[in-house]
């Protein structure tokens, strides 16, 4: 029991580090980033370049692959989601068409093989009865720490404050004398960044795949679904939900069910609560 216990914890933090960044965006733009599958994508190619080709250490690699995504989130928001701002299913095929050609771009610098990806720490972190991988830990950790930071600069700083205003009344924010502009590049570099990061240890827990952007999207659509579209509070409780319950799935079931469990709470959701766990949207 232990065992699923710590399990659950370690991936749903990393589920609410996918799942967050996603958020984020409709939160304060109103619009489903369906290209941001390919942010973790480039976070893992990036840092797998940095790390396993160049020689650069690993965290420092890490870091870089997460700037990458901070400034790819900026480039998609300014070049693409700016300029289609107003036409929300407009934005979400572009996103994912864009989502299809970073794929193909990837293949063809890359090569469509999977390549096996390094620890960023090697071993196994034993808990009384109970064990999991350094690597896994420590993205849950860097994952909760992320996330935590997240939530002292929406409540601490200025800045921070002026997302919480517009992802709760954008009107309201822009005659508050907010700048909504600075607030989307800011929250798209925030969720590049987190993005990118995910795809790091989503590529060291799995490996690093020219499809890989697919499996995580998933994942943030179901914990958006579950938590509430916009809300980041959902989010974080929805991906403790699901990584709980596919750990338990996986562990006492089988591992092939842990998709249709995600998706059976999804449908309960839905025939519950339509609007999610926490239908409003809120930081």
């Amino acid at each position: 029991m232990l065992q699923i216990l710590v399990q659950g914890l370690v991936l749903s933090g990393f589920y609410a580090l996918i799942a967050v960044g996603f958020t984020l965006i409709f939160s304060v733009g109103r619009v489903l980033n369906l290209a941001y599958g390919s942010f973790l994508m480039l976070g893992g190619y990036i840092y797998y370049q940095g790390a396993q080709v160049v020689g650069l250490p690993k965290f420092p690699s890490l870091i870089i692959a997460g700037i990458a995504g901070a400034v790819f989130g900026m480039l998609v928001y300014r070049i693409l989601v700016k300029r289609l701002s107003g036409n929300v299913v407009a934005v979400e095929i572009a996103t994912l068409i864009l989502a299809v050609v970073v794929q193909a771009a990837v293949v063809l610098v890359f090569s469509p093989s999977p390549k096996s990806m390094w620890p960023l720490v090697p071993g196994v972190l034993r808990i009384g009865d109970a064990s999991v991988t350094y690597n896994i830990f420590i993205a849950a950790v860097v994952s909760w720490i992320l996330l935590g930071g997240l939530f002292l600069f929406t409540g601490m700083t200025h800045m921070g404050r002026a997302i919480r205003a517009v992802s709760m009344d954008s009107k309201g924010a822009v005659i508050s004398g907010i700048d909504p502009e600075r607030v989307n590049i800011l929250t798209w570099a925030i969720s590049g960044t987190f993005g990118a990061i995910a795809g790091v240890f989503l590529a060291t827990y799995t490996q690093l795949d020219p499809n890989m952007w697919v499996t995580p999207l998933i994942i943030a659509v179901a914990v958006v679904i579950v938590g509430g579209i916009g809300s980041i509070l959902g989010s974080l409780v929805a991906a403790h939900i699901i990584g709980m319950l596919e750990t338990i799935t996986t562990s006492l079931i089988a591992a092939e069910l842990r998709g249709v469990a995600t998706m059976l709470i999804i449908i309960a959701v839905l025939l519950v609560a339509p609007k999610g766990l926490f239908g409003k949207s809120e930081l």
